[in-house]
């Protein structure tokens, strides 16, 4: 399920911006995040160009964060992102998570294309993306520097299919 970020997310949002086994596959400096910075996120986290929500379980336990990020009505696009916790991953909260949140960017936003970028050695996340509908577009070869190492960026897109996204659910 999804919902707004709420500030009772904070703790565990710090949990897995300071795990290095999650936060390595993330460009921002997440490990020196703070509960102040966090909270800050937090109130500033859904606006017109960009839309974090929350993904939890039946007793409304943060397990992660979903975004659409520089949403463009003008060219109906968005960037998607995800993050969960440990005690998440494995357990198809981010498969269902991604779902919902394309089912709300094609059919509440009217968005024709939702995109994200992810690292080469990340084949855990691009399996999930294949899953969930998205197609490989193509690398961007040392596109990006994290931790004084050069890493390649594959991007993957889904266009808005004719029938409802719903049937993907």
């Amino acid at each position: 399920m999804l919902r707004r970020l709420e500030q009772k997310d904070a703790p565990l949002m710090l949990e897995w911006m300071h795990d290095n086994e999650i936060n390595c596959n993330f460009q921002a400096d997440f490990a020196s995040s703070t509960p102040e910075s966090v909270l800050r996120f937090i109130s500033d986290s859904f606006n017109d160009e960009n839309q974090n929500f929350a993904f939890v379980d039946e007793n409304d336990e943060y397990l992660g964060t979903i975004s659409l990020k520089h949403i463009s009505y003008k060219n109906g696009n968005a960037e998607y992102a995800i993050v969960a916790r440990k005690k998440a991953q494995g357990t198809g909260a981010a498969m269902k998570a991604t779902q919902e949140l394309l089912q709300y960017a094609f059919e509440e936003l009217g968005l024709h294309k939702v995109y994200l970028n992810v690292l080469e050695e990340n084949v855990r996340a691009q399996k999930l993306y294949v899953k969930c509908g998205f197609a490989y577009e193509g690398s961007a070869v040392d596109a990006v520097r994290i931790n004084g190492r050069y890493r390649t960026l594959m991007w993957y897109g889904i266009i808005k299919k004719q029938e409802s996204i719903k049937e993907l659910i």
